[in-house]
């Protein structure tokens, strides 16, 4: 039995806007139509899609005429079309981060109805290398996790990513730069795979390569529950920058790196525990024997179409959404930890204080100003913009 198309509103027709589009109307994302579209300016694609146009989030929601939507704006808006959608009882897709801090998803998850879907962007949870990764530390084959490490510093963006944005790396339009933006994906991957850590001790360099107000590298310090540590590197200044994630365990490890583009996964495996050799032989230089392996995919999927697909079958029922709302406050909140214990040039434990930090946070807002967006016509490939 077929099942009945959804009938989306998409708020917000940017960059990442229009390639959610062009998933629905290639039939990549299937039992969905749009039937609604919002932004300042009529272009004229809400008429190429048999779609009403509207200038005003809150009219399209009224309007009777979606069953759920899709924000895709400047994140400075996310929260307040998001608490409007869920306070109407409409099903929420929003592009990451779930809010300018943690404080912000939390306060949208307490007004969602119990029988409405609220998803969020987190796409590269679909990615089959990282599902991969994941796949190989939860079935324990690793032991357990003492060391986790990723450089991701492979985010370069040219001063006209910036320009020709009036919100982006504002402390008021985005709450942050390279965390809350880029880095936000990788730090969902790092504690969907590994864990959350219950200490962060952290360096960010603000408008270090850059004219902006915000963060553009950081270097951070994690501590685990049962004693792991780990490192988390990022920047949008480097060129070529560098890619690489990994995590070690008692009984092996595994390494991700992207090479001339490629990403390479290699698992290592001990014949024994690191603990119980280093324990019991009489080797004074001995080691436990190590099987590598190449785990390596080639495999190529279409990371927001899986994640709307899901969304949509989530809406009819009986299928578990692979990025629900709440999931994105963890990744939200160790970026959050980051910038506070760089500000106040102290460690900071989790859970965080969420509401602590957004006065911090505030305090930032209040003397930062939206810029005035450059003329300058950038060329835009999208595909380029994802690492």
């Amino acid at each position: 039995m077929s099942q009945q198309t959804i009938k989306l509103g998409v708020i917000g027709l940017g960059n990442i806007a229009q390639q959610h589009i062009n998933n629905v109307t290639s039939g990549a994302v299937e039992n969905c139509q749009i039937t609604a579209l919002c932004a300042r300016t009529d272009t004229g694609l809400a008429k190429e899609l048999n779609a009403q146009h509207f200038t005003d989030y809150r009219t399209l929601i009224d309007s009777g005429s979606v069953d759920t939507v899709l924000i895709a704006t400047p994140t400075l808006s996310h929260f307040a079309i998001a608490k409007y959608a869920l306070e109407k009882g409409l099903h929420v897709m929003l592009e990451k981060p779930i809010g300018l801090s943690s404080w912000e998803g939390e306060e949208l998850l307490k007004i969602k109805p119990e029988n409405v879907q609220f998803a969020l962007m987190l796409n590269q949870r679909t990615d089959p290398t990282f599902e991969k990764m994941k796949q190989v530390v939860d079935s324990g084959v690793l032991g357990e996790i003492k060391r986790t490490h990723w450089t991701m510093t492979n985010w370069f963006r040219p001063d006209i990513y910036f320009q020709v944005s009036d919100w982006r790396a504002t402390w008021k339009g985005e709450g942050g730069g390279l965390l809350v933006n880029q880095c936000i994906h990788n730090l969902d991957i790092f504690q969907w795979i590994c864990g959350v850590p219950n200490q962060i001790t952290a360096f960010c360099e603000f408008g270090k390569y850059h004219n902006i107000e915000v963060e553009d590298e950081v270097t951070a310090y994690l501590r685990y529950n049962n004693k792991a540590t780990g490192v988390f590197i990022g920047s949008t200044g480097e060129a070529p920058g560098v890619n690489r994630f990994d995590i070690i365990g008692d009984k092996g490890s595994i390494h991700f790196t992207v090479v001339d583009g490629n990403g390479q996964l290699t698992q290592k495996l001990n014949d024994q525990s690191t603990a119980d050799f280093c324990a019991n032989t009489d080797e004074m230089f001995g080691m436990p024997k190590v099987t590598d392996s190449d785990i390596s995919t080639d495999e190529k999927v279409n990371q927001h179409a899986i994640i709307m697909n899901n969304f949509i079958q989530a809406i009819h029922g009986g299928t578990k959404l692979i990025a629900p709302a709440e999931d994105g406050l963890a990744s939200l909140d160790i970026a959050n930890a980051m910038l506070q214990s760089t500000w106040n040039k102290q460690t900071v434990s989790l859970p965080l204080d969420r509401l602590h930090y957004q006065t911090l946070l505030n305090e930032k807002a209040s003397n930062s100003e939206l810029r005035v967006k450059s003329k300058v016509e950038a060329k835009v490939d999208m595909n380029a913009s994802y690492r």
